[in-house]
Protein backbone atom coordinates (compact mmCIF):
# COMPACT_ATOMS: atom_id res chain seq x y z
CA UNK A 1 0.00 0.00 0.00
CA UNK A 2 1.40 3.25 -1.27
CA UNK A 3 1.88 5.87 1.66
CA UNK A 4 -0.51 8.53 1.75
CA UNK A 5 -0.91 12.35 2.61
CA UNK A 6 -4.10 13.72 3.40
CA UNK A 7 -5.16 16.82 5.07
CA UNK A 8 -4.20 17.75 8.33
CA UNK A 9 -7.75 17.90 9.70
CA UNK A 10 -9.13 14.88 7.74
CA UNK A 11 -8.63 11.94 6.42
CA UNK A 12 -10.66 9.65 3.84
CA UNK A 13 -13.15 7.58 5.90
CA UNK A 14 -16.70 5.76 6.28
CA UNK A 15 -19.56 6.06 8.94
CA UNK A 16 -20.65 2.76 10.29
CA UNK A 17 -23.83 1.99 12.44
CA UNK A 18 -24.66 -0.75 14.78
CA UNK A 19 -28.63 -0.97 15.46
CA UNK A 20 -29.08 -0.76 19.66
CA UNK A 21 -31.30 -3.73 20.50
CA UNK A 22 -34.91 -3.06 21.64
CA UNK A 23 -34.44 -4.57 24.73
CA UNK A 24 -30.62 -2.75 25.41
CA UNK A 25 -31.20 -1.36 29.13
CA UNK A 26 -28.13 1.15 30.55
CA UNK A 27 -27.36 -0.27 34.01
CA UNK A 28 -29.56 2.61 35.58
CA UNK A 29 -32.75 0.63 33.89
CA UNK A 30 -33.30 3.55 31.27
CA UNK A 31 -33.13 3.26 27.27
CA UNK A 32 -31.58 5.55 25.07
CA UNK A 33 -34.00 7.66 22.73
CA UNK A 34 -31.09 6.83 20.00
CA UNK A 35 -31.87 3.41 17.91
CA UNK A 36 -28.39 2.89 16.87
CA UNK A 37 -24.35 3.72 17.48
CA UNK A 38 -22.43 5.65 15.38
CA UNK A 39 -18.92 5.38 14.20
CA UNK A 40 -16.21 6.45 11.66
CA UNK A 41 -13.51 3.97 10.16
CA UNK A 42 -10.61 5.48 9.19
CA UNK A 43 -7.39 4.02 7.45
CA UNK A 44 -6.42 0.82 5.89
CA UNK A 45 -9.21 -2.10 5.72
CA UNK A 46 -6.77 -4.57 6.48
CA UNK A 47 -4.57 -3.02 9.03
CA UNK A 48 -4.88 -4.10 12.86
CA UNK A 49 -8.37 -2.08 14.40
CA UNK A 50 -7.00 0.73 16.85
CA UNK A 51 -10.38 2.46 18.85
CA UNK A 52 -9.66 5.96 19.19
CA UNK A 53 -11.70 7.80 21.80
CA UNK A 54 -11.25 11.18 23.69
CA UNK A 55 -13.13 13.21 26.02
CA UNK A 56 -17.10 13.85 25.98
CA UNK A 57 -16.50 16.69 23.58
CA UNK A 58 -15.07 14.23 20.68
CA UNK A 59 -16.69 11.89 18.63
CA UNK A 60 -16.85 9.57 15.63
CA UNK A 61 -14.21 12.36 13.61
CA UNK A 62 -10.81 11.40 15.36
CA UNK A 63 -9.16 13.31 12.65
CA UNK A 64 -10.31 16.44 13.03
CA UNK A 65 -10.40 16.83 16.71
CA UNK A 66 -7.25 14.79 17.25
CA UNK A 67 -5.52 15.75 14.30
CA UNK A 68 -2.44 15.56 14.48
CA UNK A 69 -2.29 11.84 16.31
CA UNK A 70 -4.39 10.53 14.18
CA UNK A 71 -3.21 10.96 10.36
CA UNK A 72 -1.21 8.78 7.81
CA UNK A 73 2.41 9.05 9.11
CA UNK A 74 1.33 10.39 12.17
CA UNK A 75 1.70 8.32 16.27
CA UNK A 76 -1.85 6.75 15.41
CA UNK A 77 -0.43 6.04 11.67
CA UNK A 78 -3.40 5.78 9.28
CA UNK A 79 -0.91 4.09 6.36
CA UNK A 80 -0.20 0.94 9.00
CA UNK A 81 -3.44 0.91 11.38
CA UNK A 82 -7.33 0.92 10.80
CA UNK A 83 -8.97 3.19 13.11
CA UNK A 84 -12.30 3.39 14.74
CA UNK A 85 -13.86 6.36 16.54
CA UNK A 86 -17.68 6.79 17.86
CA UNK A 87 -20.13 9.28 18.55
CA UNK A 88 -20.38 9.07 22.77
CA UNK A 89 -24.39 8.83 23.38
CA UNK A 90 -26.58 10.63 24.29
CA UNK A 91 -26.62 12.46 21.94
CA UNK A 92 -27.60 16.29 21.62
CA UNK A 93 -30.99 16.64 21.19
CA UNK A 94 -31.73 13.26 22.93
CA UNK A 95 -33.65 13.46 26.66
CA UNK A 96 -31.21 12.87 29.54
CA UNK A 97 -30.31 9.48 30.89
CA UNK A 98 -27.82 8.12 33.77
CA UNK A 99 -25.10 6.41 31.58
CA UNK A 100 -21.54 4.72 32.93
CA UNK A 101 -18.44 4.09 30.71
CA UNK A 102 -19.75 0.28 30.95
CA UNK A 103 -22.76 1.52 29.25
CA UNK A 104 -20.59 3.12 26.77
CA UNK A 105 -18.17 -0.13 26.92
CA UNK A 106 -21.11 -2.29 26.17
CA UNK A 107 -22.64 0.47 23.06
CA UNK A 108 -18.90 -0.15 21.12
CA UNK A 109 -19.29 -3.64 21.50
CA UNK A 110 -22.50 -4.00 19.59
CA UNK A 111 -20.32 -1.47 17.12
CA UNK A 112 -17.42 -4.06 16.36
CA UNK A 113 -19.74 -7.11 15.98
CA UNK A 114 -21.34 -4.96 13.15
CA UNK A 115 -18.30 -4.22 11.58
CA UNK A 116 -17.12 -7.72 11.84
CA UNK A 117 -14.94 -6.87 14.65
CA UNK A 118 -14.79 -9.95 17.47
CA UNK A 119 -11.71 -8.18 18.91
CA UNK A 120 -9.78 -5.05 18.79
CA UNK A 121 -5.80 -4.50 19.15
CA UNK A 122 -5.74 -1.63 20.68
CA UNK A 123 -7.81 1.00 22.56
CA UNK A 124 -6.29 4.34 22.80
CA UNK A 125 -8.31 6.62 25.55
CA UNK A 126 -7.92 9.81 26.33
CA UNK A 127 -9.67 11.68 29.56
CA UNK A 128 -13.54 10.19 29.43
CA UNK A 129 -12.39 7.66 26.60
CA UNK A 130 -9.63 6.48 28.69
CA UNK A 131 -11.98 5.45 31.39
CA UNK A 132 -14.26 3.98 28.58
CA UNK A 133 -11.17 2.05 27.49
CA UNK A 134 -10.85 1.04 31.16
CA UNK A 135 -14.31 -0.25 31.06
CA UNK A 136 -14.28 -2.08 27.98
CA UNK A 137 -10.92 -3.67 28.92
CA UNK A 138 -12.39 -4.80 32.31
CA UNK A 139 -15.87 -6.04 30.46
CA UNK A 140 -14.26 -7.75 27.79
CA UNK A 141 -11.19 -8.81 28.20
CA UNK A 142 -11.31 -11.36 25.59
CA UNK A 143 -11.43 -8.55 23.30
CA UNK A 144 -9.15 -6.35 23.61
CA UNK A 145 -5.40 -6.45 22.71
CA UNK A 146 -3.77 -3.47 24.92
CA UNK A 147 -4.37 -0.10 25.91
CA UNK A 148 -3.26 3.18 26.04
CA UNK A 149 -4.74 5.54 28.80
CA UNK A 150 -4.10 8.88 28.55
CA UNK A 151 -5.42 11.56 31.46
CA UNK A 152 -7.59 9.00 32.48
CA UNK A 153 -7.63 6.52 35.77
CA UNK A 154 -9.69 4.17 37.55
CA UNK A 155 -12.36 6.27 39.51
CA UNK A 156 -13.26 10.09 39.67
CA UNK A 157 -11.35 12.02 42.05
CA UNK A 158 -13.74 14.07 44.71
CA UNK A 159 -11.97 17.60 43.23
CA UNK A 160 -13.18 16.98 40.08
CA UNK A 161 -16.96 15.30 41.32
CA UNK A 162 -16.91 18.76 43.03
CA UNK A 163 -15.92 20.92 40.11
CA UNK A 164 -18.47 19.07 37.59
CA UNK A 165 -20.93 18.69 40.19
CA UNK A 166 -20.99 22.56 40.08
CA UNK A 167 -21.18 22.98 36.56
CA UNK A 168 -24.02 20.18 36.48
CA UNK A 169 -26.22 22.64 38.88
CA UNK A 170 -25.20 25.46 36.58
CA UNK A 171 -26.81 23.99 33.36
CA UNK A 172 -29.94 22.74 35.51
CA UNK A 173 -30.44 25.77 36.69
CA UNK A 174 -29.91 28.03 33.32
CA UNK A 175 -32.41 25.05 31.07
CA UNK A 176 -35.16 25.55 33.68
CA UNK A 177 -35.22 29.31 33.62
CA UNK A 178 -35.39 28.96 30.19
CA UNK A 179 -31.69 30.45 29.24
CA UNK A 180 -30.51 26.69 28.28
CA UNK A 181 -27.44 28.11 25.95
CA UNK A 182 -26.12 30.71 28.37
CA UNK A 183 -26.20 28.01 30.74
CA UNK A 184 -23.85 25.85 28.81
CA UNK A 185 -21.39 29.04 27.63
CA UNK A 186 -20.83 29.74 31.51
CA UNK A 187 -20.81 26.02 32.51
CA UNK A 188 -17.83 25.89 29.51
CA UNK A 189 -16.16 28.92 31.03
CA UNK A 190 -15.68 27.01 34.32
CA UNK A 191 -14.95 23.88 32.77
CA UNK A 192 -12.20 25.61 31.02
CA UNK A 193 -10.37 26.84 34.72
CA UNK A 194 -10.45 23.01 35.87
CA UNK A 195 -8.95 22.14 32.05
CA UNK A 196 -5.99 24.48 31.90
CA UNK A 197 -3.33 25.45 34.69
CA UNK A 198 -2.97 28.79 36.72
CA UNK A 199 0.41 28.87 34.91
CA UNK A 200 -0.62 28.76 31.59
CA UNK A 201 -2.88 31.68 32.52
CA UNK A 202 -0.07 33.71 34.28
CA UNK A 203 1.62 33.12 30.56
CA UNK A 204 -1.12 34.50 28.54
CA UNK A 205 -3.10 37.29 30.11
CA UNK A 206 -2.22 40.20 32.48
CA UNK A 207 -3.93 41.85 34.96
CA UNK A 208 -5.09 44.46 33.92
CA UNK A 209 -8.32 45.37 35.57
CA UNK A 210 -11.52 46.72 33.39
CA UNK A 211 -12.70 50.52 33.55
CA UNK A 212 -15.84 49.16 35.49
CA UNK A 213 -16.63 46.37 38.23
CA UNK A 214 -18.01 43.71 36.49
CA UNK A 215 -16.59 44.00 33.16
CA UNK A 216 -14.30 41.26 31.96
CA UNK A 217 -10.91 40.93 32.08
CA UNK A 218 -8.15 39.96 29.74
CA UNK A 219 -8.70 36.35 30.57
CA UNK A 220 -12.62 36.47 31.00
CA UNK A 221 -12.49 37.32 27.47
CA UNK A 222 -10.81 34.67 26.24
CA UNK A 223 -13.17 32.21 28.58
CA UNK A 224 -16.53 34.22 27.22
CA UNK A 225 -14.97 32.98 23.52
CA UNK A 226 -14.67 29.53 24.53
CA UNK A 227 -18.11 29.44 26.03
CA UNK A 228 -20.00 30.79 23.02
CA UNK A 229 -18.23 28.54 21.02
CA UNK A 230 -19.28 25.63 23.06
CA UNK A 231 -23.23 27.16 23.45
CA UNK A 232 -24.27 25.14 20.15
CA UNK A 233 -22.33 22.28 20.12
CA UNK A 234 -24.14 20.80 23.09
CA UNK A 235 -27.25 20.47 25.14
CA UNK A 236 -27.66 20.54 28.59
CA UNK A 237 -29.01 17.52 29.21
CA UNK A 238 -26.02 15.64 27.00
CA UNK A 239 -23.48 17.41 29.19
CA UNK A 240 -25.36 16.72 32.28
CA UNK A 241 -25.29 13.41 31.55
CA UNK A 242 -21.62 12.40 30.25
CA UNK A 243 -20.04 14.65 33.27
CA UNK A 244 -22.24 12.46 35.47
CA UNK A 245 -21.13 9.78 33.88
CA UNK A 246 -17.18 10.29 34.35
CA UNK A 247 -18.23 10.74 38.60
CA UNK A 248 -20.02 7.29 38.66
CA UNK A 249 -16.45 6.06 36.47
CA UNK A 250 -14.82 3.22 38.99
CA UNK A 251 -12.94 0.33 37.14
CA UNK A 252 -11.09 -1.40 39.34
CA UNK A 253 -7.42 -1.69 38.19
CA UNK A 254 -7.45 -5.75 38.83
CA UNK A 255 -9.87 -5.87 36.17
CA UNK A 256 -7.74 -4.79 33.59
CA UNK A 257 -5.39 -7.47 32.48
CA UNK A 258 -4.40 -6.55 28.56
CA UNK A 259 -1.08 -4.76 28.75
CA UNK A 260 -1.68 -0.98 29.89
CA UNK A 261 0.34 1.58 29.10
CA UNK A 262 -0.66 5.21 31.27
CA UNK A 263 -0.27 8.41 30.27
CA UNK A 264 -0.34 11.38 33.39
CA UNK A 265 0.77 14.79 34.11
CA UNK A 266 1.65 15.92 37.12
CA UNK A 267 -0.55 19.52 36.42
CA UNK A 268 -4.17 17.77 35.64
CA UNK A 269 -6.02 18.58 38.32
CA UNK A 270 -9.01 16.75 37.29
CA UNK A 271 -6.98 13.58 37.37
CA UNK A 272 -4.43 14.44 39.98
CA UNK A 273 -0.71 12.17 39.15
CA UNK A 274 -1.47 10.48 42.42
CA UNK A 275 -4.81 8.51 40.84
CA UNK A 276 -2.28 7.37 37.57
CA UNK A 277 -0.04 6.20 39.91
CA UNK A 278 -2.21 4.40 41.92
CA UNK A 279 -3.94 3.01 38.58
CA UNK A 280 -0.34 1.65 37.24
CA UNK A 281 0.88 0.65 40.65
CA UNK A 282 -2.44 -1.72 41.13
CA UNK A 283 -2.80 -3.13 36.93
CA UNK A 284 -1.96 -6.34 36.60
CA UNK A 285 -0.39 -5.89 33.08
CA UNK A 286 1.44 -2.63 33.16
CA UNK A 287 3.48 -2.03 30.17
CA UNK A 288 4.50 1.63 31.02
CA UNK A 289 3.66 4.31 33.16
CA UNK A 290 4.50 8.39 31.36
CA UNK A 291 3.89 11.16 33.68
CA UNK A 292 5.44 14.65 32.92
CA UNK A 293 4.82 18.00 34.05
CA UNK A 294 2.15 20.80 31.58
CA UNK A 295 1.28 23.89 31.95
CA UNK A 296 -1.79 22.81 29.92
CA UNK A 297 -3.07 20.56 32.74
CA UNK A 298 -5.75 18.15 31.77
CA UNK A 299 -5.63 19.09 28.05
CA UNK A 300 -2.25 18.47 27.83
CA UNK A 301 -3.17 15.03 25.92
CA UNK A 302 -4.22 17.75 23.11
CA UNK A 303 -1.57 19.80 23.68
CA UNK A 304 1.78 17.72 24.13
CA UNK A 305 2.46 16.57 21.04
CA UNK A 306 5.87 15.34 21.36
CA UNK A 307 5.42 13.24 24.30
CA UNK A 308 2.66 12.13 23.84
CA UNK A 309 3.09 11.63 20.26
CA UNK A 310 6.07 9.42 21.41
CA UNK A 311 3.74 7.57 23.80
CA UNK A 312 1.30 6.49 21.27
CA UNK A 313 3.84 5.09 19.11
CA UNK A 314 5.90 2.98 21.46
CA UNK A 315 2.41 1.72 22.76
CA UNK A 316 1.37 1.11 19.14
CA UNK A 317 4.72 0.00 17.27
CA UNK A 318 4.65 -3.81 18.07
CA UNK A 319 0.89 -3.50 15.65
CA UNK A 320 2.99 -2.01 13.08
CA UNK A 321 3.98 -4.17 10.33
CA UNK A 322 6.69 -2.86 7.63
CA UNK A 323 5.25 -0.98 4.98
CA UNK A 324 5.77 -1.77 1.46
CA UNK A 325 8.19 1.01 1.07
CA UNK A 326 10.40 0.15 3.69
CA UNK A 327 10.27 -4.30 2.63
CA UNK A 328 11.80 -2.71 -1.08
CA UNK A 329 14.10 -0.69 1.32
Amino acid sequence: MASQHWPIDEAPGRDVRAPIPKDFRLESGERLAAAEVVGRLHGRDDGPLVVVAGGISSGRFATRWWSWAVRAGGPVDLNRVRVLAFDLPPGRDDPGVTITTGDQARLLALLLDAIDAPRLEAFVGASYGGCIGLAFAAAFPQRIGRLVAISAAHRSHPAATAWRGVQRRLLAFARDCGREAEGVALARELAMITYRTPDEFALRFSSTPPAEAGAPYPVCDYLIARGAAYAEATSAARWIALSDSLDRHDVPPDAVRCPLSVVGFTSDRLVPIEDSRELAARAPNLTRLVEAPSIFGHDAFLKERELVGRALHDALSPLYAPSPREIAA
